[in-house]
């Protein structure tokens, strides 16, 4: 791959990476706006919403430094990932959790490692945790359907995201203008407005044109292709989410990742500026921006995931010199379940073991007495419990995610 400055000294390089232009459309309000004078007399006449240029065959020119950066970056995926994937379970269930609870922070949905586990037991009262859930299955969605990126993928990652909480939105690209910033009642002091929704399938077809592309390095790629999505936003809701597991879905076709979800979105948490003035930047013409900070985000998701790795290998080493039980055991299978499930029931317990519930309650109170679980409430019914170990794991590999965030 050529630098930026190579290629137009060949003469075969426009001078820079296609920036957006835009075009005016009339605004027509209901007339039922509730809004102050000035309000309203701005969401008046035309408003302008971005044209994104088409990428499929345009020439990706960085710097050195840039390509360097991501190269660096992609090694150290893939050899976290090989790493990860000699132990693969319980790894893959947890780091995709974790990207998918980050993935989800960066829209300000968080909840905590506990509500998000009763979420997945059906349990939490939580809409934030029962959201992140609906991200893992937006996660799962792609990288399951990672070796045929197209519209059909895309929009059962959206599906797998909102079918429960917006479901009017799913299966179909948006059919209305949308904006970003500025108010509610008109697009006119937004600080973005995507292309007008007829644009948005062709604009998706040339996105999917330029991923399926073969000359471009994959992490760039991926960058490149995020920015891209977000700068369409085809969706009324759930555009970044579904964005970022697209990110995965790519990293996972591009064979960087194979084994595990290496939660970039953690990375992006640790300086959400600058990952929000990338997606800017990518928009006047400067990709190099968002493939530095998904590079960046790169390193940092890494050293984290190791340090949860390390966590929980020895929370898992310490529970096997406190539980003493027959080798056949359901115990044991119980410890390993609780590593990727750090809050059960005995209901749950029984259906993943494939065992009786009575079976599954001694299970759960041998582990109770070797202090692995702990009750979460005392009432008689519906009672769960907890591995209190893994989920501190879980949170701090959050607080550690968000460090350093002013």
């Amino acid at each position: 791959m050529t630098t930026g400055n190579e290629e137009r000294e060949r003469g075969k390089l426009a001078p820079g990476w296609p920036e957006i232009s835009y075009e005016p459309y009339p605004w027509v309000r209901t007339g039922d706006e509730v809004a102050s004078r000035r309000a309203l007399l701005q969401a008046r006449g035309d408003y302008s919403a971005a044209v994104p240029a088409l990428i499929a065959d345009a020439q990706v020119a960085l710097s050195a430094e840039a390509i360097a950066l991501a190269d660096d970056a992609s090694q150290e995926l893939a050899r976290f990932d090989a790493e990860a994937g000699t132990v693969t379970a319980p790894f893959a269930s947890i780091l995709l959790r974790t990207e998918s609870a980050s993935s989800s922070e960066v829209e300000n949905l968080t909840s905590s490692a506990k509500q998000v586990a009763l979420a997945e037991i059906g349990e939490s009262r939580s809409d934030n945790a029962r959201l992140v859930v609906a991200n893992v299955n937006a996660m799962k969605a792609a990288i399951a359907l990672s070796d045929r990126l197209d519209d059909t993928s895309i929009l059962a990652m959206h599906d797998a995201l909102l079918r429960d909480t917006a479901p009017q939105y799913v299966g179909h690209w948006r059919e209305e203008q949308v904006w970003i910033g500025g108010g509610g009642i008109s697009p006119h002091a937004a600080t973005f407005v995507p292309p007008h929704h007829t644009r948005v399938p062709g604009l998706i077809a040339d996105m999917l044109a330029f991923a399926g592309r073969t000359d471009v390095p994959v992490l760039i790629q991926a960058a490149i292709a995020h920015a891209q999505f977000e700068t369409i936003h085809p969706f009324p809701d759930g555009n970044g989410r579904t964005g970022r597991a697209l990110l995965q879905g790519m990293l996972h076709h591009g064979r960087l990742t194979r084994n595990v979800t290496v939660p970039v979105s953690a990375g992006l948490l640790h300086d959400l500026d600058a990952y929000f003035s990338a997606l800017t930047e990518y928009r006047a013409g400067r990709p190099e921006a968002i493939v530095t900070a998904v590079a960046e985000a790169s390193f940092a998701a890494i050293q984290h995931s190791r340090a949860l790795v390390t966590d929980i290998r020895a929370t898992a080493k310490r529970w096997d010199s406190q539980v003493v039980a027959r080798s056949d055991s359901s115990v044991h299978r119980l410890k390993a379940y609780l590593l990727r499930q750090p809050v059960v029931n005995t209901r749950t317990v029984a259906a993943e073991l494939e065992i009786s519930e009575v079976a599954a309650q001694n299970a759960i109170d041998k582990l109770v007495d070797a202090t692995v679980l702990t009750q979460t409430s005392t009432a008689r019914r519906n009672r769960t419990w907890q591995a209190p170990e893994i989920l501190a794991a879980l949170d701090a590999f959050g607080a550690r995610a968000r460090r350093g965030r002013g």
